[in-house]
């Protein structure tokens, strides 16, 4: 579920190498129509920009989820009932500052005393399970399917055509940053040479009169990189190598198919072989930072002095390691489910998925085994800028948009900041049918390895944020069933009736309403009454 640096950076490709060397009422539309509703003109406050996901629409005119207002109106001093949300993801900091006091822990389990003695099948399982052992890099799963030379799959063509088009899109991006890293190298060179150190900044280079090429040339570039909203030369060097160490991950790992991802001894093939991981459910590196992320989203303790806020204020995190740095393997994914259903968790929280699935089955009936069992599953729509409802993606609740196996799970595609035809997110999935309502997830700051902070988006940071407004109505209202948590979740979004830019093309404008199948936008003040409301009416 990465959004690749490259997406930002595909701006400087053309710029750089072309350019220059509960009480309360519904509301179901806000003040009467919320088309109406003024445009933020002025640019978000830093700290704006780091809690922006809870702000209110008509009172801040930011896309957020009216959390701050639920907190303050709603829930005031209650106190609820804990839940458990099981965030299936890479591995999480469970040490980490923020949020080492959300942790869940199996209190039926000694620790690191070698024996099973919950009897659940998982040793020493404290805080989770580790699904992926030692291992993190990962093969793409139609990579996968063509390794396995099984030319009889009816998606085999399908993934070799794939392959072809994945490698040379991504060889074709390393050429590019090698080239822009180049250009900006060499400029920043320039630039402190003539400033005769290494820290000048942007007023220093504006201020620059010469008539020498090679300085204009690093004069024009500096201001282009300015242009877009980068504070220096070296801060764009960053993006640059965090955008190429991703590029050479998907060349080296990801479509390498030579490449051995998988440690753990076990046959993928084979659902009843079980006895495979461990319980350390932490990073193996300090780059495995996605789970700790989403985890901070739903979960950070709130109003600590620390560097972020959860959604939800009572809440245990349980820790799920089994997504790698490529396509989580089907077994584990659903081996997963049911350890969180087994284990307590009342929602669960997916912010990954894939194109291929070779044992979608596997993944489908743990779905349902998650809605018989009362547990709510919240995923991430995806950051393709497709249309699900034409196009494959896995896990879902359904089979060729046909009836849902359970009506238990929720689909979120990502909003951004700014309220209007850009609030969709250029990268977010979308579809009618698979998916089911919208969130902010565009450069959402949460929690990171190491006691460290920052902002990353996409559908991943859109979905944990559905997830926290569904923990905070299970702790409130702890008679309502997941069907009814979703139910509140999604009859109480906002219905806007605005056009949106889809996928990032600016040529292509439609109704957000025909994006998802709500047409909505999540609020969690909402959510909260209409769940006050359901939970009253049946008491």
């Amino acid at each position: 579920m990465k959004n690749l640096k490259h997406l930002f950076l595909s701006l400087v490709v053309a710029g750089l190498l072309l350019g220059c060397g509960a009480t309360g009422t519904i509301i179901s539309t806000p003040i009467e129509n919320i088309d109406s509703s003024p445009l933020k003109v002025s640019a978000l406050t830093e700290s704006e920009k780091q809690n922006w996901g809870h702000k209110d629409l008509v009172k801040d005119t930011i896309p957020g989820m009216s959390v701050e207002k639920t907190y303050t109106e709603l829930i005031k001093n209650r106190k609820g009932k804990k839940v458990i949300v099981a965030v299936i993801d890479s591995g999480i900091d469970i040490d980490h500052e923020d949020l080492q006091d959300v942790i869940w822990t199996n209190k039926k389990e000694i620790p690191n005393n070698g024996k099973d003695d919950d009897g659940n099948g998982y040793v020493d399982d404290i805080h989770g399970w580790n699904f992926l052992g030692d291992a993190y890099n990962e093969q793409l799963e139609f990579v996968r399917l063509i390794v396995s030379g099984d030319t009889s799959d009816p998606r085999y063509a399908e993934a070799l055509k794939e392959y072809e088009e994945e490698y040379n899109k991504y060889m074709g991006y390393k050429t590019q940053y090698d080239q822009i890293a180049l250009q900006v190298n060499n400029a920043d060179e320039t630039l402190k040479a003539h400033f005769e150190k290494d820290d000048y900044t942007k007023e220093e280079v504006n201020a620059i009169k010469t008539e020498d090429q090679a300085l204009m040339q690093a004069i024009g570039l500096a201001k282009y990189v300015y242009s877009l909203d980068m504070a220096s030369l070296s801060a764009f060097k960053k993006e640059l190598n965090d955008g190429l160490t991703q590029i050479n991950e998907r060349l080296n790992y990801n479509l390498n198919k030579d490449f051995k991802g998988r440690t753990t001894g076990d046959d993928i093939n084979d659902l009843g072989d079980t006895n495979y991981g461990n319980s350390n459910v932490k990073p193996v590196k300090k780059a495995e930072s996605h789970g700790t992320h989403v985890a901070g989203i739903i979960a950070a303790v709130r109003n600590n002095n620390l560097g972020a806020n959860g959604v939800a204020n009572n809440v245990e995190i349980m820790a799920i390691r089994a997504v790698p740095n490529g396509d989580e393997y089907d077994k584990d994914i659903a081996l997963a489910i049911r350890y969180a259903v087994d284990n307590g968790a009342k929602i669960i929280n997916a912010s990954f998925g894939k194109s291929y699935s070779p044992h979608s089955d596997w993944v489908m009936d743990a779905l349902k085994y998650a809605g018989d069992n009362d547990v709510l599953f919240v995923h991430a729509a995806g950051n393709d800028a497709k249309d699900l409802d034409s196009n494959y993606n896995f896990p879902n609740d359904a089979i060729n948009n046909g009836p849902e196996i359970t009506n238990t799970v929720i689909t979120v595609g990502s909003l951004s900041s700014k309220y209007g035809s850009n609030m969709v997110s250029g990268f977010s999935n979308y579809g009618k049918i698979n998916v089911d309502i919208f969130a902010p997830g565009d450069q959402i700051y949460s929690t990171m390895p190491e006691n460290e902070y920052e902002f990353q988006g996409g559908t991943s940071m859109a979905a944990p944020g559905v997830a926290g407004i569904a923990a905070l109505i299970r702790s409130y209202y702890p008679s309502l069933s997941a069907a009814q948590v979703k139910e509140a979740i999604l009859q109480s979004g906002l219905a806007l009736n605005t056009k949106v830019v889809v996928g990032g093309e600016t040529s292509d404008v439609r109704p957000f309403a025909d994006l998802s199948k709500t047409g909505k936008m999540v609020s969690a003040y909402n959510a909260f009454i209409l769940a006050s409301q359901m939970a009253n009416s049946s008491n």
